[in-house]
């Protein structure tokens, strides 16, 4: 006996640690910066984002491939060809006769696009044999080591020197349009992360109700013994504990629900325990008018999409005109040939030849088509400008907008989190109050829906700071707390 009193406290003070639930070991504990990371590294939004940077990185490359030569092969190997033809004569006349023959060729060539002045420089080499299968049996071949040629057009539209002006643009564009897409995974991962915390807040306070409400019932029910308070307040007290039991109930499935829509978005195992972080309440970092401003008009995909389709308005009108107007094409060619019986002996004296073309496109009677296309595309541009004006403004007063957001948040957020405490400390007085039988059960029911009231307050103040700050990294590109442009590894 003696044993078991010496013994006793120290049962006493393991029984706690003894009773508490084992740490799961697939727990996993995050903070709001462990999430938008891992949501911008890992989420199905983020590889939407990825893939859809990676097809406009492709597109800029095949439009760089066009300023650089190309070298293509074309061959025929072989062609038969056994049928009537017309057959030309030594006096100059056709006659159809049966032929059967083999043609096969060949063509290398360099192609070389000058942007600058719309035109095709290329060089070729060409081989061709025919074989007659019929009687008489024949080989010959025409040979052109080399020709070198020119496609001048004159006075057309030029789409090469637009598409240096403009792809390059767009390419810009889509390099910021993912860092901003980044960002709004941002907003995706931490609003799941306030669904989730709140959710788990709103449980252990759902919990504690539990213990309060059931602590207060047993002690109404003495005092109910002992004649000091009415069965009405015995009743409520009752009412109170099958409430904070349902609220129990309703608060570990909103839980459960908010950790998997979590767990699905950061793409975690099936079953994963997430257990999040409350956030610093007040960070230690201020959003400036002015700089907000400067960097969105600096780094924004918005200022690029507008200078964009100030181009292509410009352009459209450009060509509009130039396809309606007077215009011409010179193609222009030098190169040696030769033909023969032997295929080596083609390439020892070859004679020169040379072609010149001139082609030309006269508009004469169009009934007003080519007018009424101009004017169109003019009007277009005239639009376009109109709209990115506004446009422009917007984005400015956007952002001026949620800078002051930010701030009337700062402060709100600063009064709901002394409002929480506050409300905290009166439920806490109130609940002492009513044990002493000091306050009835009314003022204690008011207390305890103000301090639950005062604490979700706090998390929906807490969520809307946060998000107003990633929809400013959004719009501006640019990082406050780190005071660096947003520049994600693409």
């Amino acid at each position: 006996m003696n044993k078991l009193k010496t013994l006793l406290p120290f049962l006493l003070l393991l029984a706690p640690a003894l009773s508490a639930q084992p740490v799961q070991a697939d727990e996993k504990v995050f903070s709001l910066s462990d999430v938008v990371d891992m949501a911008k590294g890992q989420s199905p939004s983020a590889k939407l984002a990825s893939t859809n940077y990676t097809s406009k990185s492709w597109q800029y490359r095949l439009y760089q491939s066009n300023y650089l030569p190309q070298l293509s092969l074309n061959a025929t190997l072989p062609n038969l060809n056994r049928s009537i033809n017309p057959i030309v004569q030594p006096d100059g006349t056709s006659k159809y006769e049966f032929q059967s023959l083999s043609t096969n060729s060949m063509n290398l060539s360099v192609t070389q696009n000058i942007g600058l002045t719309n035109s095709q420089i290329f060089v070729s080499s060409q081989v061709q044999r025919i074989d007659i299968l019929s009687a008489p049996l024949s080989t010959s071949y025409l040979v052109s080591p080399v020709i070198v040629g020119i496609n001048q057009p004159i006075f057309g539209f030029n789409k090469l020197i637009w598409d240096s002006r403009i792809e390059p643009l767009k390419y810009e564009e889509a390099k910021k349009q993912f860092n901003e897409d980044l960002e709004m995974v941002a907003i995706q991962g931490s609003e799941l992360f306030f669904d989730l915390l709140s959710a788990q807040l709103e449980l252990e306070i759902q919990k504690k109700n539990v213990e309060n409400t059931d602590t207060l019932y047993k002690i109404s029910t003495g005092r109910y013994n002992l004649g000091k308070i009415a069965e009405n307040d015995l009743l409520q007290m009752e009412l109170n504990n099958m409430k904070a039991q349902n609220n129990l109930a309703q608060g570990q499935l909103d839980a459960d629900i908010a950790m998997l829509k979590l767990a699905n978005f950061l793409k975690l195992p099936s079953g994963q325990h997430i257990t999040l972080i409350e956030p610093e309440a007040m960070p230690n970092f201020r959003v400036d008018e002015k700089i907000a401003v400067e960097q969105a008009e600096k780094n924004s995909q918005a200022v690029v999409a507008f200078e964009r389709k100030k181009l292509e308005a410009e352009r459209d009108v450009v060509k509009a005109i130039r396809d309606n107007r007077f215009s011409a094409n010179v193609v222009a060619s030098y190169g040696l040939s030769n033909s023969g019986a032997v295929f080596e002996a083609q390439y020892a004296n070859p004679t020169d030849q040379q072609q010149v073309r001139l082609g030309l496109q006269i508009p004469i009677i169009d009934w007003g088509r080519a007018k009424a296309q101009i004017r169109s595309m003019e009007a277009t541009r005239e639009y376009v400008e109109i709209s990115v004006e506004q446009d422009q403004q917007s984005l400015k007063q956007e952002v001026l907008m949620l800078s002051k957001q930010f701030e009337m948040r700062r402060q709100k957020l600063i009064i709901s989190q002394k409002s929480d405490t506050i409300a905290q400390k009166r439920f806490d007085i109130s609940m002492k109050r009513y044990v002493i039988g000091k306050i009835g059960i009314t003022d204690l029911n008011i207390a305890l829906q103000e301090k639950d009231q005062a604490k979700l307050e706090y998390l929906r103040d807490l969520r809307e700071f946060w998000h107003v700050y990633y929809d400013i990294r959004r719009r501006t590109l640019y990082d406050f707390q780190a005071n660096t442009v947003i520049s994600n590894k693409f």
